[in-house]
């Protein structure tokens, strides 16, 4: 019989979980967490935080789910350290709890800022539904807040002010919201948005420290300018950072997250990764890359599962990405990986639609849709395809893609 210890119950984790048990029904499957309740929904926290949307539909699983599957679960747990010779993950309980095939799938803990009085009371970041639970309550109770962050976590706090009346300054430390992905056109579209609902951009700012009063909570954020900006509370989102230390001696190749190839395998015999925390091999990139969504997340865990119970190299993680945004009157959807382009083309069709796609040795890689999202499955299927169609730009932003219009590779 088969131990299979996973650890972490994020997508990842919990679709590796069930895969297992469908690829090997006599398995033993053990999910070590160090959250205190089961699997939720990461993408509708943020319509918790915002008052749109009550607990009840968020939780995914209960723990009837896994003693129905014979999953063994273990809550509040933290992994102290991996034995890789013995094949045993320690927890801080001291026990020592043995696999033969292991996953890690611990998704990341948010950064945060290195400046003064960032751990202040009031002072929030947006990763989980405890979280989320925090801000639905410092919002509903405040005036003024404080957002620093210009990136996909970070406008999910801008519209949890706009949802609940807060009059919401954003601080951002370049000229233009998500610069890596956005040119100043398209930016301006969401900036605009924001601004519907009530919150305020501001540019070359940032934060350089907060100021709290004698209770340690924080009541302004100075930025780098030395403007002051007051907040009942503030909310923080300059990316994640991953917890790889239990792993420290076990060889296993770690860049700014875990090494994986395109089987979810990493450099160490029997032990996996999958979700967030993979720098994986993106086999239509042809190169290592790393992604957030949550769909990416959960494909990561069953592909991981899949080689894991058939104990080979069995299927390879091939998958495009995407992200939206339904903050505002337009909808906003990122696809595949739109930071890195060598080349883009784009368009703005009106005040709230503009396309940018993003291109390197001549094929997609990723693009922004903004209030249109009809091409995405063109554009998708083209990534796919690994089609070089860098040089029919002006067919790509045509209102309607037509797919049949574009010359075939051999013409190109």
């Amino acid at each position: 019989m088969v131990e299979y210890v996973i650890i972490g119950d994020g997508i990842s984790g919990s679709s590796a979980a069930e895969t297992l048990r469908e690829e090997d029904p006599e398995g033993e499957i053990t999910v070590i967490t160090d959250e205190g309740e089961t699997l939720y929904n990461r993408i509708l926290i943020k319509e918790h935080a915002k008052g749109k949307l009550p607990e009840a539909p968020i939780s995914i699983h209960d723990p009837d789910w896994y003693d129905e599957r014979d999953i063994e679960l273990s809550l509040n747990t933290h992994v102290t350290a991996v034995d890789v010779e013995e094949k045993l993950v320690h927890t801080h309980e001291g026990e020592a709890v043995s696999y033969d095939k292991l996953l890690v799938a611990t998704g990341g803990t948010p950064t945060q800022l290195p400046v003064p009085n960032s751990d202040a009371d009031g002072i929030h970041h947006f990763w989980t539904f405890q979280d989320a639970r925090r801000i639905r309550e410092a919002a509903e109770g405040s005036e003024k807040a404080v957002v620093v962050g210009a990136g996909l976590l970070g406008i999910d706090f801008a519209a949890v002010c706009g949802a609940q009346g807060v009059e919401g300054t954003y601080l951002m430390r370049g000229n233009r919201w998500w610069r890596y992905a956005l040119s100043l056109e398209g930016a301006e579209i969401m900036h605009q948005g924001m601004r519907d609902v009530g919150v305020e951009p501001v540019f070359e700012s940032g934060v350089d420290r907060f100021e709290v009063d004698d209770d340690g909570h924080v009541t302004a954020a100075v930025d780098p300018n030395g403007d002051r900006y007051p907040c009942d509370w503030a909310g923080v989102a300059i990316g994640l950072s991953f917890n790889t230390e239990f792993l420290r001696g076990t060889g296993v190749e770690t860049d700014d997250g875990i090494v994986v190839d395109e089987y979810m395998r990493t450099n160490v015999d029997d032990v996996y990764a999958a979700g967030d925390i993979t720098r994986f091999y993106d086999v239509l990139l042809g190169e290592h890359a790393q992604n957030g969504s949550w769909g990416s997340a959960k494909e990561q865990g069953r592909v991981a599962a899949v080689n894991m119970a058939a104990d080979a190299a069995e299927e390879e993680f091939e998958w495009v990405s995407s992200y939206s945004i339904t903050h505002f009157d337009f909808p906003f959807l990122s696809f595949g990986h739109p930071t890195l382009g060598e080349e883009h083309a784009e368009r703005k069709y009106s005040d709230t639609e503009w396309r940018r796609i993003a291109f390197k040795d001549g094929k997609i890689v990723g693009g922004v849709l903004i209030g249109d999202l009809s091409p995405q499955s063109a554009f998708k299927g083209l990534m796919r395809e690994g089609r070089e169609v860098a040089g029919q730009k002006e067919k790509l932003l045509e209102k309607r893609v037509d797919l049949d219009s574009l010359a075939p590779p051999q013409e190109q």
